[in-house]
């Protein structure tokens, strides 16, 4: 399982995230993007050394999260299971380029 999905399942919990220069922030997840971009709202930021600022809405690119640390409330057990679960993808039933034909030209090889 990828770490990616497991956070795309977190909406509307409070995290913390720690990012690789040192910055704090704390805030609620809006969503998480497959390239692990967080969107935050109420948003508490800490720069390192510096006075905490409170912010309505941030984006964190993923590229910069070294950690994302979750509430001790949350139900880990449900979260793993959901995100193991793959979609299912439909088989082609019509059409020249149905699963039927591409298995026929992989035979004549």
């Amino acid at each position: 399982m990828k770490l990616v999905r497991f956070l795309m399942k977190l909406t509307a919990e409070q995290v913390q995230v720690e990012l690789k220069n040192g910055t704090v922030v704390q805030g609620t997840v809006i969503s998480v993007t497959p390239s692990m971009n967080i969107n935050l709202k109420n948003v508490k930021m800490t720069v390192r050394n510096r006075n905490p600022q409170f912010l309505e809405y941030i984006n964190i690119r993923g590229n910069n999260v070294r950690v994302v640390i979750l509430p001790d409330e949350i139900n880990l057990d449900s979260l793993i299971s959901e995100a193991m679960l793959k979609p299912r993808i439909r088989a082609k039933t019509a059409g020249s380029k149905s699963g039927k034909d591409v298995k026929r030209k992989a035979r004549a090889y």
